[in-house]
């Protein structure tokens, strides 16, 4: 097979894909803030409420939700993307420049999976979707 026609057949389940890639992305950011308000998975204890931790929290299980269904997912997206790049910059940059030793990674990774299901939408297994047919 050429290189040509294995791209073709991939190309073909790039919009499945792109569902995957939201649906997964969503399931690993609510990790965050069900540890968050709920101690689980993990031991962090609940945030004061209205304080900068709580309000991430709160960001994160609403746009989590969304993006995860597939519901209003470009704003979703997109403001999850700018919390993902405000998390990084408050919270990791600090701590040195490399994303590998101030332990930013999955920040900067969600800031721009986020900001690319913003710009490509959330693909044909979404609400999104079924609402424009």
């Amino acid at each position: 097979m050429s290189l040509q026609t294995y791209e073709r057949q991939l190309s073909r389940f790039a919009p499945e894909i792109l569902s995957i890639l939201r649906i997964v992305t969503a399931l690993l950011l609510l990790q965050h803030c069900f540890t968050k308000f709920f101690g689980f998975p993990g031991t962090m204890t609940a945030p004061a409420t209205f304080s900068m931790i709580w309000w991430a929290g709160a960001i994160e299980l609403v746009g989590g939700i969304l993006v995860l269904i597939g519901l209003f997912t470009r704003p979703a997206a997109f403001i999850l993307s700018g919390e993902m790049a405000f998390a990084y910059f408050i919270g990791h940059a600090p701590k040195g420049f490399y994303p590998l030793t101030n332990g930013g990674e999955p920040a900067v990774l969600f800031c721009f999976i986020f900001l690319y299901i913003a710009a490509a939408g959330a693909g044909p297994w979404s609400v999104d979707a079924t609402r424009g047919r």
